[in-house]
């Protein structure tokens, strides 16, 4: 009996959902290199890079492949860098930010963090309810996006996506490894089908010399902004997932691999899907770039529709886990299953929201801006702190000790602070520039700024 309870407990301990600031011990890791292969190939194999892969086919065919292959093996390699760190230190990416912006200070990114996760969430899950509004459609002749009368049929199309999210996060990282392992078959299957489509319409000789309309363009700079932030907004989920990673490996070359493949893969198909159809029908519109729409137009059917719906489900039970730990960041008195599902009963109120906006497209783009804008800095700021100013050594039974090492100036880092708040300050004044947005955008010149100023500030300061 005795020994049956201790076993039982043990699996308890190996299955538990820790908080944001509780150390994954190593005996409770038990995440492959498999399994975090095909959890970032399915966040990033998603209705959003396939959406954000029509929106920078505005910069034409070899500008939009260009930023693809710069812009997110950038911000994958910042991914991996602090998915390192929360493979060493075995606390969730929030938590990390306690050594460096203070126990309160953490809190800042926190709240940001978990407005951007519902918002990706949101994102997608809106996109996805447009293929539940064509299913729908088919199935009993309601009107679907974008006629009139489909607000109906797509706050249905919501409440199906949010079902199924409550399903994908039901017992947590347990649940959503299920629903990774499964749903990146699907994404291999409509990845493939949909390639092959669009160029057994369209050659690539003339995707590759189709010109977008002048008044439709896109800037390349704002291109690799939109994309440069697309990826970053992945950076806040990484550590939720590399503490429970057996190796150095599964932390951080896995994740790597997983998430370029996954975003080169459906931008690329965004890309060419997008622009295939603007030579079929001879409109380009970047407001109809979802998947969605692509596909009803090439004529691919219920079953790629409902391939959209599952591959929606992977990317959003990432963007939940890494919503619903952020929460456990700034109160414990929630607890992590119960904050993934509190933020996703808010996913779902936040995607009624699109319903009443006059542009998707705007919104989206304003969306991109902002986790561009934030939360380049506040990664700059990490990795510094953690590799050069602390040389690699936080100590995590100070992570939440009132008068410790992390606490600074009554639990705020004031230099972390300043540094941030400056450098969204100086994004939104080289936004501006130019030249800037005809070549290597704003997002990335910003994060070394931040991080060289930060440097510059903390390197001959005793900080703990």
């Amino acid at each position: 009996m005795e020994i049956n309870e201790r076993k039982a407990v043990e699996v308890e301990i190996v299955h538990k959902e820790y908080s944001a600031i509780e150390p994954v011990p190593e005996y409770a890791r038990n995440i492959s290199f498999t399994d975090m292969l095909a959890t970032w190939i399915g966040a990033n194999a998603n209705n959003g890079s396939w959406y954000v892969g029509g929106v920078v086919a505005g910069s034409a065919f070899t500008g939009a492949l260009i930023v693809t292959l710069v812009a997110n093996p950038v911000a994958y390699f910042i991914m991996a860098l602090i998915g390192y760190i929360g493979y060493k230190v075995g606390t969730s990416t929030m938590a990390l930010t306690r050594p460096s912006f203070g126990i309160r200070g953490s809190y800042l990114p926190s709240i940001l963090n978990i407005t951007q996760f519902i918002g990706w969430t949101a994102v997608n899950t809106f996109i996805a309810a447009i293929s539940a509004s064509f299913l729908i459609k088919d199935l009993l002749g309601w009107p679907a996006f974008g006629e009139a009368g489909g607000q109906k049929t797509m706050l249905v199309g919501i409440g199906i996506m949010s079902i199924l999210h409550l399903l994908s996060i039901a017992t947590g990282r347990k649940s959503i490894k299920l629903v990774e392992r499964i749903g990146v078959v699907f994404i291999l299957i409509l990845g493939v089908w949909e390639t092959v489509v669009v160029l057994n319409h369209v050659s690539l000789t003339a995707i590759m010399n189709w010109r977008p309309p002048v008044d439709k363009s896109m800037p390349i700079g704002a291109a690799m902004d939109a994309m440069a932030a697309f990826s970053l907004g992945w950076v806040p989920a990484i550590a939720e997932f590399t503490r429970y990673g057996r190796n150095k490996n599964t932390a951080t070359v896995a994740p790597m691999i997983g998430a370029n493949v996954g975003l080169f893969w459906f931008a690329f198909v965004g890309i060419i899907g997008a622009i295939g159809t603007a030579i079929t029908t001879g409109v380009y519109d970047p407001n109809n770039s979802d998947p969605s729409t692509i596909v009803s137009k090439l004529g691919l059917g219920a079953v790629a529709l409902l391939i959209i719906i599952i591959t929606s489900t992977t990317a959003n039970a990432v963007n939940l886990m890494a919503a619903g730990i952020s929460l456990t960041n700034i109160t414990k008195k929630v607890k992590s299953i119960t904050a993934l599902w509190i933020v996703t009963i808010a996913t779902a109120v936040i995607t009624l929201i699109p319903l009443y906006l006059n542009s998707f497209l705007n919104t989206f783009i304003g969306f991109l801006d902002y986790i561009g804008m934030v939360f380049g800095p506040i990664f700059a700021i990490i990795v510094v702190d953690f590799y050069f100013i602390h040389k690699q050594k936080y100590d995590t039974k100070y992570f939440d000790e009132k008068g410790g090492k992390y606490w600074y100036s009554n639990g705020y880092n004031l230099y972390a602070i300043a540094v941030w708040v400056a450098s969204v300050i100086i994004y939104l004044i080289i936004k501006k520039i130019g030249i800037l947005n005809q070549s290597i955008g704003v997002t990335y010149p910003v994060i070394v700024i931040a991080g060289v100023i930060y440097y510059l500030i903390c390197k001959n300061r005793k900080l703990d």
